[in-house]
């Protein structure tokens, strides 16, 4: 199974990374119907054909997906994406 693991570092605060997270994730959720559920500092995320976990410290973001067979084609893409809203939200 194809996966995606990126780290990008941050300088905020917890809560406030957290936050922006879960904006990210309710817009996850209307666009491609993904469920998530934080455990600690942790999201961890489910939709058909992908699942993973966006994990938050305080220095970090760490994202990590694992895509099934009808995504992994889109591999490239899929990590183009997240890469660039890590970009947007964290730099």
């Amino acid at each position: 199974m194809p996966s995606i693991d990126i780290r990008r570092p941050h300088q905020l605060p917890i809560a406030a990374a957290r936050a922006v997270v879960d904006r990210v994730a309710a817009r996850m959720q209307e666009k491609f119907g993904m469920d998530g559920q934080w455990h600690g500092d942790t999201l961890r995320f489910s939709r058909p054909g992908a699942n993973g976990t966006i994990a938050i410290d305080s220095d970090a973001i760490q994202v990590n997906v694992q895509l099934g067979m009808m995504l992994a084609p889109l591999k490239g893409l899929i990590e183009q994406e997240i890469r660039r809203k890590l970009d947007e939200h964290f730099s």
